[in-house]
């Protein structure tokens, strides 16, 4: 079948002119003239054009194009293998685009809504703002880190007041288990290990077990998390590590 030159633009949706330019620098010339000297193409053309759209749309210049398609070793098999692979390595580079554009729209929201009377109210002398930068180093590509930033970026003074007080009786509960000597990893414990993990999941991100025990390992790995919790017990710090795994092993 034989088509005219706005037929071909139509259906690949280029322009007359272009198909003009790839006539003149030998790209793309039609298999055939009318007596009037008008292009036109065949099926062949057009099997060709698909191509050089294929390579244009990866960012080939037109004389590597040129290059590539008259290459007598290629058959369309390899040009199709080519463009799989030029196409999934382009895909997997715009999908980390997206995800960096994405952070970057959380991170622009990660700012605490609260005022300097009111962040004292909540955080006492402790700045969130100085662990963001680590955090995000850390675990600023998965899926738990922007869940949280999504969360409290809604949150208002009065639902940081609830967090806390819920943290705060938390942990009279787990302190008072640990000075009166109930082993970590007995059901009242495990117990407590078990309300910790769906507090995390309540108000930041959802914590499966795995997660949990990660946790429970940083709170003695990372000197920082050790004295938070030494803080506010002696032996808090390994005694919540030992619940959080005893609760995971009994109900994972």
């Amino acid at each position: 079948m034989a088509y005219t030159v706005g037929q071909v633009a139509r259906i690949a949706g280029v322009t007359v002119r272009t198909l003009h330019h790839y006539d003149e620098i030998g790209l793309l010339s039609p298999s055939g003239r009318t007596s009037t000297g008008y292009r036109r193409y065949d099926d062949t053309d057009l099997q060709r054009l698909q191509l050089v759209l294929y390579y244009r749309e990866l960012g080939f210049p037109l004389e590597e194009i040129t290059a590539i398609i008259d290459d007598p070793a290629a058959d369309p098999a390899a040009h199709l293998r080519r463009q799989h692979e030029l196409l999934t390595v382009r895909i997997k580079r715009l999908q980390e685009m997206v995800t960096a554009i994405e952070f970057a729209m959380e991170a622009s929201k990660l700012n605490i809504q609260l005022t300097p009377e009111e962040r004292f109210e909540v955080f006492g002398d402790f700045r969130p703002e100085e662990y963001e930068a680590e955090a995000e180093q850390r675990w600023g590509d998965t899926d738990a880190y922007r869940e949280s930033n999504r969360r409290v970026a809604r949150y208002s003074k009065e639902d940081w007041l609830r967090n806390k007080a819920e943290n705060e009786d938390w942990g009279r509960r787990i302190v008072a288990l640990l000075t009166s000597g109930v082993p970590a990893d007995s059901p009242e414990a495990m117990d407590l290990a078990e309300e910790h993990r769906q507090l995390i999941s309540r108000w930041f991100y959802e914590c499966p077990y795995e997660m949990h025990t990660g946790l429970a390992d940083m709170y003695l790995a990372d000197e920082r998390f050790t004295a938070y919790f030494e803080n506010i017990a002696p032996g808090l710090a390994a005694y919540l590590n030992e619940a959080i795994h005893a609760n995971a092993i009994s109900r994972a």
